[in-house]
């Protein structure tokens, strides 16, 4: 079983007796036993961890997990703290530092966030070493299709911020009309400006969230 302690719990139990999971898992043990896999399995269900549903005020998609050593811990966007922020991660911190003069302290970890409303959720929650969007199509979508269209049914103002071609195709999972959905290319260098950078979608999810009545988002590092 998945050990979540909040109340995740009863949604993934569901999703832990579905076909689809069994199939996974069953993949995912072979993995782990045989190729080098991110992040440690301890860490795969990190986000849901750090952030239960009731608490999520801005949902951050990203792919998948970054694919160096000691990188991945479970957040999307996220490294170790200790280690250098990767190329998408630095032009996450520009494009704040320029849209509400954020401070930061130079490191990448981002559990500061997730630890007050941000929902950091890649589309796949593993992947193999040196191979980037090795495990889609495992059954990890499926996943966090459900994980959106559970969110979807909160009632709550929620943020969801969709960056490249990805996330922007969980866009059709959410219709409800107390959540907002800002859509912009993928932060990587090899498309910040093509409608990344400017895209204002900090200041922008925290002044939706002040207007319905929730504290905004505190981006300093």
């Amino acid at each position: 079983m998945i050990e979540i302690g909040n109340s995740w719990q009863p949604f993934l139990d569901e999703q832990y007796n579905q076909p689809y999971y069994q199939r996974l898992r069953a993949s995912l043990a072979q993995a782990y036993k045989t190729k080098t896999v991110y992040p440690e399995a301890k860490n795969i269900y990190a986000a849901y961890r750090a952030t239960p549903p009731e608490k999520i005020k801005v949902v951050i998609l990203g792919q998948d997990p970054y694919h160096q050593p000691g990188q991945a811990h479970g957040l999307s966007f996220s490294v170790r703290a200790g280690l250098e922020p990767p190329p998408s991660l630095v032009n996450i911190f520009k494009e704040i530092k320029d849209d509400c003069d954020a401070t930061f302290t130079g490191s990448g970890d981002l559990t500061p966030w997730a630890e007050h409303g941000v929902f950091l959720l890649n589309a796949t929650l593993t992947v193999e070493q040196n191979s980037p969007n090795s495990h889609a199509k495992w059954g990890w979508e499926t996943l966090t299709d459900a994980t959106v269209r559970h969110l979807r049914d909160y009632d709550q103002p929620m943020v969801f911020l969709l960056w490249g071609r990805n996330a922007r195709l969980k866009r059709n999972l959410i219709d409800n009309p107390w959540h907002k959905v800002l859509e912009a290319a993928h932060p990587s260098p090899l498309s910040a400006y093509s409608g990344f950078f400017g895209c204002r979608h900090f200041s922008a999810a925290n002044e939706y969230l002040v207007k319905n009545g929730c504290d905004p988002i505190d981006w300093s590092i």
